[in-house]
């Protein structure tokens, strides 16, 4: 249905619809700042969990960000192309370790100012810092990390 040129949104009770357009317009938004230095949010994330986390299995990675290994492993393909990670052997013979090379903490570097220009923007939409935090909160109780 269109109102005055603007698409006009039919309010659904379905919880699971409610997060995942939240989440795509969240999406769109840090994807088209990060966009100035050749990331999407998602890469941004990987960045961030391993240098946050240190060295991780590629298993291990999906669990922090709640994909599963074959999400996990399209996301790392351009990071490694990019030499901003690396893919070597893990604790056994199983395993490949993730590790954030040094390409890629100047590109985090790069990309958090850019970043947090997303970020205030979201909060500055969302109603304020305060109102964006508790938000992030809510969200993290979704998933059982609260």
């Amino acid at each position: 249905m269109k109102k005055a040129g603007r698409l006009r949104l039919i309010p659904s009770p379905c919880h699971c619809l409610g997060v995942r357009q939240a989440a795509r317009h969240m999406t769109l938004l840090y994807d088209r700042h990060l966009a100035e230095i050749g990331l999407r949010a998602t890469q941004f994330s990987v960045l961030m969990v391993l240098d946050q986390a240190g060295p991780l299995a590629v298993n291990e990675l999906a669990l922090f960000l709640v994909l599963d290994r074959t999400a996990t492993g399209r996301a790392l393909r351009p990071l490694s192309r990019d030499g901003l990670v690396e893919i070597g052997p893990g604790h056994d013979g199983r395993t490949r370790a993730l590790t954030l090379t040094e390409a890629g903490r100047v590109k985090l570097e790069a990309a958090y100012i850019i970043w947090k220009r997303a970020q205030d923007e979201f909060e500055a939409q969302y109603g304020g810092v305060t109102e964006a935090e508790a938000l992030r909160l809510s969200l993290a109780r979704v998933i059982g990390r609260a």
